[in-house]
């Protein structure tokens, strides 16, 4: 089934849905490497460093309901890093398989391009093969992986690296 959701950018008012949809993630995937539930404040400083660099967050809604969202943020903290991105998308389960996902990486995409980045990435955990294949579907390319950088879940984690040149 597709569910086509209305994509909206977040605002301050959708804080709490965003960290709900954090921490659901934090407890029980390996979307976000973290084993910390994230505060109101956390998010917020998140939120407020968002806004103050321009970066976007885009919401997918199912009526009035944030079910996901999709952002980017600084790829890399030196200047010449300053045309590349890396992007997270975060969906509720019940919202998965329904093309919100594939909405949402269209949506950060464009704004992407419409900003004059270059580069965009995504870092995905080896084991979602949803969202790799999500990712080669829209023309990312796997350009790396790191084996066992990341533990999470009494297991080792490897953080694969995708790449789409916009220009």
């Amino acid at each position: 089934m597709r569910l086509a959701a209305r994509l909206a950018d977040c605002d301050a008012t959708h804080l709490e849905a965003i960290r709900a949809i954090f921490n659901r993630e934090i407890e029980t995937s390996t979307a976000l490497w973290e084993d910390i539930f994230r505060s109101a404040e956390e998010v917020r400083a998140w939120w407020d460093v968002k806004v103050e660099a321009g970066f976007p967050v885009i919401g997918a809604f199912d009526g009035e309901t944030l079910v996901g969202f999709a952002t980017y943020g600084q790829f890399r903290p030196k200047s010449g890093y300053r045309y590349s991105v890396e992007h997270s998308i975060y969906l509720v389960p019940t919202h998965r398989g329904q093309g919100i996902g594939r909405q949402l990486l269209g949506a950060i995409v464009e704004r992407a391009r419409s900003e004059g980045m270059h580069a965009i990435i995504g870092v995905i955990e080896a084991g979602n093969s949803a969202s790799c294949r999500l990712h080669e579907s829209a023309g990312f390319e796997l350009v790396g992986k790191l084996p066992e950088v990341g533990r999470k879940f009494d297991r080792w984690l490897d953080a694969c690296f995708y790449q789409k040149t916009l220009s």
